[in-house]
């Protein structure tokens, strides 16, 4: 338990950059979304989206899955300590869901550019907002 501070620090930091990822990768789909006419602009935000998801956005979320792992195995009995665990790793796989959702829409963007309409992106860029606000309160709040 000695380095469970240490391990917890990185988990909060995987989990920041991850969020980061989560909350940007839409934005850039709805410039793509919005300007699929023009190639050279579509060609940027493309290498933009592909470096986000893979140098950013996957090694954070695997960070803060794999940290989150350690701390709960070195801390076995915070599933004792009420439902609140179980809601947040209920919405970690919402979460998880949405990641890989976002790496199966950038792809379908690449063979169209007008799959979905930046209004639909913009809506879908909230998604990650709802699942991090009830995962920050099952964690800080603790209600259940």
């Amino acid at each position: 338990m000695e380095y469970y501070s240490w391990i917890l620090a990185f988990h909060v930091m995987s989990f920041i950059s991850w969020m980061a990822m989560l909350f940007y990768q839409p934005r850039l789909f709805v410039y793509h979304s919005e300007n699929g006419d023009n190639e050279g602009f579509v060609q940027v935000v493309q290498r933009q989206e592909y470096i986000l998801n893979k140098a950013i956005g996957t090694p954070a979320m695997w960070a803060t899955i794999i940290t989150g792992g350690i701390m709960l195995y070195l801390n076995p009995a915070i599933f004792q300590s009420g439902g609140w665990m179980h809601a947040k790793l209920l919405f970690l796989i919402f979460l998880i869901t949405y990641h890989f959702s976002l790496e199966i829409l950038r792809k379908k963007l690449l063979d169209n550019a007008h799959y979905k309409s930046g209004k639909w992106f913009r809506f879908y860029n909230e998604v990650p907002t709802l699942l991090m606000i009830v995962i920050v309160i099952m964690v800080v709040v603790k209600p259940i």
